[in-house]
């Protein structure tokens, strides 16, 4: 068994396409009204329309969403200038930190 893709429910699909496939760098798999594939190496990432009258507020500059049990990593060879890299984008980053050798970094996506 693997892992062959991960379903984010958003509210504007357009601009969470705009920041996971600009900024991230992720490649558009596949599009349609109001779902979007994203190539994410070995797994697809997908960004899924929340009807309207299901929408919750979003706000700008978004927020840490601490009401939820999913949280996305991605690998990079160098966490540092990544995390240069995403806050020259607007990108709201945390402190890089380390662990038994392995160094993360918390980033804040559109929504």
């Amino acid at each position: 068994m693997h892992l062959a893709q991960a379903i984010l429910f958003v509210v504007d699909v357009p601009r969470m396409q705009a920041f996971y496939e600009g900024v991230l760098g992720l490649a558009v798999a596949a599009a349609e009204p109001g779902f979007v594939q994203l190539s994410a190496g070995q797994a697809l990432l997908a960004l899924h329309a929340i009807p309207p009258e299901y929408a919750p507020e979003v706000s700008s500059p978004p927020v840490e969403r601490e009401d939820q049990a999913i949280k996305l990593a991605f690998h990079v060879d160098d966490v540092d200038a990544e995390r240069a890299r995403l806050v020259e984008h607007g990108v709201t980053m945390r402190e890089t930190k380390r662990w038994s050798g392995i160094a993360f970094c918390d980033g804040i996506d559109p929504e």
